[in-house]
């Protein structure tokens, strides 16, 4: 998923550069008096890109100008949503795993997630782990919430992790290292009335 992402992406960013270069580099050339082809609506310095009859023309049309607001805002909604899907930080689809005959393979981003949330979740004290891979392929990084019993020392249930969990992920992916950051949080339990 994220090589689809990525590719759309680029796709769009490179046809929204170009279409905004040519109409800028064209809107430029005609206003430093190049000249252009009598098709263009601008010609000259002294042109504006909307003369009054064109802002009038509608006037009397009652949906024109919501039609051209709505229009305009769900474009101006639609590029905040795509700006903070490239903020967010993406999970990686698949790992690259060393198979020692050179060639290398892939493991599902999801499975290892799986196999770190389950054998972090049966550490002593852990009520339940949540785990997301993010980083490159090659390169994965770790993050880990622990839920936490009453009961649990968390420097225990870190050990745990690093040596167990993390150690058993890092080693059959083939990984040098598997950088995690652990968040804990304690259970919270409702007290119950003692008469």
């Amino acid at each position: 998923m994220s090589g689809v992402r990525r590719t759309v992406n680029r796709v769009l960013l490179g046809l929204s550069g170009l279409v905004l270069t040519a109409v800028g580099g064209a809107v430029l050339a005609a206003g430093l008096g190049a000249g252009v082809p009598s098709w263009w609506p601008w010609d000259g310095r002294k042109d504006v890109l909307l003369s009054e009859a064109g802002r009038e023309r509608w006037r009397d049309s009652g949906w024109w100008w919501p039609t051209v607001i709505a229009v305009l805002a769900v474009l101006v909604v639609l590029a905040l949503w795509w700006l903070l899907s490239q903020l967010r930080r993406a999970r990686l689809a698949e790992v690259l795993v060393d198979s020692g005959d050179g060639e290398g393979a892939q493991l599902r981003g999801r499975a290892l997630e799986g196999v770190l949330r389950d054998e972090a979740g049966t550490l002593d004290g852990v009520s339940r782990a949540h785990v997301v891979l993010t980083g490159r392929r090659s390169a994965p990084h770790a993050g880990i919430r622990l839920l936490m019993e009453p009961h649990a020392r968390p420097d225990q249930a870190l050990r745990g992790l690093a040596d167990q969990a993390l150690a058993h992920a890092r080693d059959s992916a083939g990984l040098d290292e598997l950088p995690a950051e652990v968040r804990l949080t304690a259970v919270r339990h409702r007290a119950q009335r003692v008469n």
